[in-house]
């Protein structure tokens, strides 16, 4: 498991290794744990303060392609 950013000192984004379909990151830390479809960007699990949603989502809009990228790299 990685930590890929960090979010108001509280909140971790993870990639994990050999995890299941459909591609997907977590998002960890406080009372949240949360779950994001990499090829939607959707909250698929969970559930996350909306300022914190926000944030997250526009990063996940950034890094995108290299989160899939390594999320494919690490289920080999």
């Amino acid at each position: 498991m990685t930590t890929k950013q960090r979010f108001r000192n509280k909140y971790r984004l993870q990639l994990r290794e050999k995890d299941h379909e459909p591609m997907h990151v977590h998002l960890v830390g406080g009372e949240v744990n949360a779950k994001f479809d990499l090829a939607t960007l959707e909250l698929v699990a969970g559930s996350v303060p909306a300022g914190v949603l926000a944030e997250v989502t526009a990063w996940l809009q950034l890094n995108q392609t290299a989160l899939i990228e390594e999320w494919k790299s690490w289920q080999k």
